[in-house]
Parts: C-alpha cells; sequence; structure tokens
C-alpha cells in the first residue's frame, strides 16, 4: 500500500509540473508567468520582421521589439503572454479582444489613430525604401515603369507604394507576410519589394535576402510604437510610455539597438 501511494504522489506531482508548464506556454513560445497579484497582459507581434521580431535556430522569438518589450514588463512589473501570429492577425486578434496589445513595427499615423489604433510614444524612427533582387539593373524609381513593386498588406510601406505608383507606372502587388514578398522578389515575381529601411538593410547585411537596397528610395520618417485597439487598455499603453522613458535613460534602450543594428 505504501508503494502505491507513493507512485500515486508522484504522478499527481508530474501532472502538477506539466500543467504549470503548459501554462506558460504562448504561440511562438515567448512569454514570461503571471506575478501573483500582479498586471499580467496578451500582447499580439507580427511574423518574420527581423530585426524587430524573428524567430531565431533555437525557436525562440527574439528581436527589437522583443527586447523592448520584455525590458519595460520587467521596469513596470507586469508579465505577458505573446501570441506571434502575423501582422493581419495581431490586428485582428486585438480587435476581437484575443490581445490587449501590439507591437509589430507599428508606424505611428494620423489615418491609424482616426481608425480606431491608440498609439503609445514613439520608440524608433524608420523610414521606407526598395529593394530589388542582387542582380537586378533598376537603380531608382526612375526605372520602375511597367513594374510590380510588392508590398505588405496594411503597411506605411504600402501606403508609400499607393502614394507614387502613380508618378513612376508601376503596379503595386500586396502581400501578407514579409516572407513571402521578399521571395517573389528573389524569385523574379516581382520587380522589387518596399519595406521598412532597417527591416530590408539588416536582412540584407546577415546575408538572409540576396537583394540589395535601393539608396535614395526612402520616405520621411515616421516613429514606431506599441498600439492598443480599446480604451479600457490604456492603463498598458500608459505601463509602456513609463517604461520606455526608464530603459531609455538607464541606458538599455541603447543597448537593445546597439546588439542588433550595431
Amino acid at each position: 500500500m505504501k508503494f502505491r501511494k507513493i507512485l500515486c504522489l508522484a504522478a499527481a506531482a508530474i501532472m502538477m509540473l506539466s500543467l504549470a508548464a503548459c501554462g506558460n506556454n504562448t504561440e511562438g513560445g515567448n512569454a514570461n508567468a503571471p506575478a501573483e497579484g500582479g498586471k499580467h497582459f496578451v500582447i499580439a507581434t507580427d511574423k518574420g520582421f527581423s530585426p524587430f521580431e524573428f524567430q531565431d535556430a533555437e525557436g525562440n522569438i527574439v528581436g527589437i521589439d522583443m527586447d523592448i518589450l520584455k525590458a519595460i514588463s520587467e521596469d513596470q512589473g507586469f508579465t505577458y503572454d505573446l501570441q506571434y501570429v502575423g501582422w493581419d492577425a495581431a490586428i485582428a486578434a486585438c480587435q476581437a479582444g484575443q490581445a490587449d496589445g501590439m507591437i509589430a513595427g507599428a508606424s505611428i499615423t494620423e489615418e491609424r489613430k482616426n481608425t480606431g489604433w491608440t498609439f503609445s510614444d514613439g520608440y524608433y524612427d524608420a523610414t521606407q525604401g526598395m529593394a530589388v533582387a542582387s542582380d537586378s539593373s533598376i537603380a531608382g524609381f526612375a526605372d520602375m515603369s511597367g513594374k510590380k513593386v510588392a508590398v505588405k498588406n496594411g503597411t506605411m510601406s504600402n501606403q508609400y507604394a499607393e502614394s507614387i505608383k502613380d508618378q513612376y507606372g508601376f503596379e503595386v502587388v500586396t502581400f501578407s507576410t514579409s516572407p513571402d514578398m521578399y521571395q517573389a522578389v528573389m524569385g523574379g515575381q516581382v520587380d522589387a519589394c518596399l519595406d521598412d529601411t532597417p527591416i530590408l538593410k539588416y536582412n540584407i547585411k546577415i546575408g538572409e535576402l540576396d537583394m540589395k537596397f535601393v539608396e535614395g528610395t526612402e520616405n520621411e520618417p515616421a516613429q514606431y510604437g506599441f498600439a492598443i485597439f480599446d480604451s479600457s487598455k490604456q492603463e498598458l499603453v500608459d505601463l509602456f510610455n513609463a517604461g520606455l522613458k526608464n530603459i531609455r535613460a538607464n541606458g538599455k534602450y541603447d543597448e537593445i539597438i546597439a546588439k542588433y543594428l550595431g
């Protein structure tokens, strides 16, 4: 009977450990456990948007946005589960109440504010620019007449492309994810893509993209911001802003940027 009792206790302990482990899992595997009595949120993010959010060789979700979020959460004493779902899905999750906020290299614009986005203070200034296949002869927008330009749906680059397509005579082709867009360029289905300049330059630099950046194609910079879509989540924006101010002051922010962009 003693032996049976020991087995039962051992089985119960294993089950409790398994449940505890499951409780901390999230799509993408990047989360921190709810602190007892503390604030806990669900944060959605994009996929394949390095160096801001991407999956490393070990399957961890890493990047500038991820490190900033982690540093701010530690500074402000809140915890979160991360939904690594993609740009459109991150927006939809927030709008449906399945996530409290999103951090995904989202540019702060008046148009977005007018359609239900509420942003934090800006945490990074970025331009959009054009990249082409490494063997392309395209040297600027003047060479784009009759060509196809890929963009990711609903982004600042999408807006940028639409604003200049008639001037330069190119066709805009939209994609749901950055990897699909890049593959279309490298595979010859489109002639170029417009995307955030730091993302393009970083991925070209590390050899992830067999492409080249076309200098002189950048627009005016816009700030990235953390976003919510429900005014009842304002506390999360306030925490983000307070934490961002602190990590800028203590040098952690500069350390994160230098880690990825040098």
